[in-house]
């Protein structure tokens, strides 16, 4: 699993959200966000500025550039 597919997971689940339910926040699909998780697929930089937003982190943090 890459850096970033952790640490979406990781935030989703720190503030106990389901995939569904953070699709639903964020206007993302479900099947969207369960591929990033998978390392099926990666965000595009949009989809990034939104994740960074709704999890208030950086994108250097979410995409595993730091700690």
């Amino acid at each position: 699993m890459n850096k970033f597919a952790e640490r979406l997971k990781e935030l989703r689940e720190e503030k106990n959200l389901t995939q569904y339910e953070l699709s639903k926040q964020i206007g993302i699909s479900t099947a969207c966000i369960n591929r990033w998780e998978k390392s099926l697929r990666i965000p595009n930089i949009d989809s990034i500025i939104i994740l960074c937003k709704f999890f208030n982190c950086s994108a250097d943090y979410l995409i595993g550039l730091e700690d």
